[in-house]
């Protein structure tokens, strides 16, 4: 299975985590049937695992971030599947070495195919934005 797979899958277990409070990966497995060795490899559900854990010790610092670019809307405010999508994306550049412009890229199309028609331009224009401060630092 792919990467992509793998990232969907994860940004999927951030949504349910946005919407019940809790996060494993196992989880997601159990009430969506998205997570089983058929669906995914074994490097998949490593990455999933991955975000899983590192999000758990993260959390605080990700949405500091996203925060922090997001100036005119609090994280509240913001659909929880983007929420996902940005969480999964800012893990991935700070904490797993994705390089930057593979994590915007993967985010824009996800939020394409699971978010609302002009989300992937927030998304990309948030990124964008994260990105550039990051450089000035």
């Amino acid at each position: 299975m792919s990467k992509r797979t793998a990232r969907e899958t994860a940004m999927k277990m951030l949504y349910q985590y946005s919407i019940t409070g809790e996060l494993h990966a196992e989880d997601v497995k159990n009430k969506t049937g998205v997570m089983d060795e058929t669906a995914l490899s074994a490097p998949a559900m490593d990455f999933v695992a991955r975000v899983e854990s590192g999000f758990r010790e993260k959390e605080g610092e990700i949405d500091e971030m996203i925060s922090s670019c997001s100036r005119s809307w609090k994280l509240e405010r913001i659909s929880k599947v983007d929420l996902a999508i940005l969480r999964l994306a800012i893990f991935e550049i700070e904490w797993m070495d994705t390089p930057p412009k593979v994590a915007v890229n993967e985010a824009v199309e996800i939020a394409k195919a699971f978010s609302t028609e002009k989300s992937f331009q927030f998304i990309n224009g948030l990124l964008g934005g994260y990105l550039k401060e990051r450089r000035a630092e």
